[in-house]
């Protein structure tokens, strides 16, 4: 109970002491009358710049060459099946209890690795896809940023992917072009 009391008092002390500091103190004005320092900002579309450049395409290239190769794979993989399936419906009637399923098993087993390498061809294609715009990525990061601190703008906004549907152009500036002839 000693406690409870002490507790409750030092609460009271401390919260009357804290009144009159605030109280003696000068007042400020508030932040809403100070007038906010003008900030310049930038906009660009990356994919427009990304998309102007010989590097984008040399990369979309090698990305198709890439496609193509685990496509016909696949489509190997699938004939191969395909010819497989047909030979087990073919001798399926003559075949003996323990054989028809031991193709079974091999059909299904063979499925299930198609399904796999086209997982694994899906998700490889998006890591080349990455590693290939990586640099060009960078590239376009790097040459927003020169054109940026060159003309004072306190950031730059990428216009792609409908993330901003307005922007008062009389407020910002467009700097696809000054990044597009950065990258030149």
């Amino acid at each position: 109970m000693k406690k409870f009391i002490l507790f409750a008092a030092f609460v009271a002390l401390s919260t009357t002491a804290s009144a009159q500091r605030s109280e003696s103190a000068p007042r400020e004005l508030p932040a809403a009358n100070m007038p906010a320092p003008a900030l310049k900002f930038g906009y660009f579309s990356y994919d427009e710049v990304m998309k102007s450049t010989p590097d984008y395409s040399l990369a979309q290239r090698n990305l198709a060459d890439l496609k193509t190769k685990y496509d016909a794979e696949m489509k190997r993989v699938e004939d191969e099946f395909n010819k497989k399936y047909e030979d087990f419906l073919d001798g399926q009637r003559s075949f003996a209890p323990s054989i028809l399923k031991k193709r079974q098993s091999e059909l299904q087993e063979l499925i299930e690795k198609n399904m796999a390498f086209k997982q694994e061809a899906r998700e490889l294609l998006k890591k080349a896809e990455k590693e290939a715009f990586a640099p060009l990525r960078m590239k376009v990061k790097l040459a927003a940023a020169k054109v940026g601190q060159r003309r004072g703008l306190a950031f730059i906004i990428n216009l792609d992917g409908d993330t901003l549907p307005y922007v008062d152009s009389t407020m910002g500036d467009d700097i696809t072009e000054a990044v597009k002839a950065e990258m030149r």
